[in-house]
């Protein structure tokens, strides 16, 4: 009977605001190689330690005001306290450095230097096997396309399976630039132990904030944004 229950109440856990860490399924060995013989979704990884000012913004998109590359510190006690994390509240940190990992980039090439990262950056940690981490990657699409010129959206896919990630990507349209994180070192770094995990990365690249409340829309990206990275961009 408690076996029963057990089973019953494993789906609706899963469907929480925020994912513990987990553990893709093992793939089939097919499926494992016609994921790498289609063509990656994502943008590879030459990019990420250029800064988005020097970068041509997309058509459409806003151009950085004078001076707003440059993240303002948050004030303190102005982040969001998330029940999915074991380190410190979530919480503006206003100088905590990016951890010095290297990181493998999806589309291949050489691994990516967190500490080279240029700023000002997004970057969200996800996977396939996270329901709210597919919910919201639309919105970090867009917010990529929207803020291009002004901010880079870096995605890091954390503790999932190649096809997994690419079959989200590519039903998603996800294209911002991808980092894989298999062993969840990033998490382990800043004490966290939940997904989805959004780090709002200043131009000094410093993180002023890290947001682990769960899916994020439109709206709320383009507050945190602004909030945390002095940056407008539309909602």
């Amino acid at each position: 009977m408690n076996r029963r229950l057990a089973l019953a109440v494993l789906p609706l856990l899963l469907a929480v605001a925020a994912c513990t860490s987990g553990t893709a399924d093992d793939e089939p060995a097919p499926r494992r190689a016609a994921a790498a013989e289609r063509p990656s979704p994502f943008r590879d990884c030459a990019t990420l330690t250029t800064p988005p000012t020097a970068m041509s913004p997309s058509p459409g998109s806003t151009p950085a005001s004078p001076g707003t590359g440059t993240a303002t510190p948050a004030s303190p006690g102005s982040g969001t306290s998330s029940s999915g994390t074991s380190g410190p509240t979530a919480r503006a940190t206003g100088g905590q450095a990016l951890p010095e990992l290297s990181l493998a980039c999806f589309t291949g090439g050489a691994p990516v230097a967190l500490g080279a990262v240029a700023g000002p950056a997004v970057i969200n940690v996800w996977a396939s096997w996270c329901p709210p981490c597919r919910k919201e990657l639309p919105a970090f699409q867009r917010l990529s396309e929207r803020a291009a010129g002004q901010l880079q959206v870096i995605g890091v896919n954390s503790r999932d399976s190649r096809s997994g990630a690419q079959s989200i990507g590519e039903d998603f349209g996800v294209r911002f630039p991808m980092l894989v994180d298999q062993g969840e070192a990033l998490q382990r770094e800043l004490r966290r132990n939940a997904i989805p995990l959004t780090l709002f990365v200043g131009a000094d690249g410093q993180i002023r904030h890290i947001d682990a409340t769960g899916a994020l829309d439109d709206a709320t990206l383009a507050t945190l944004v602004r909030q945390h990275l002095g940056l407008a961009v539309p909602a």
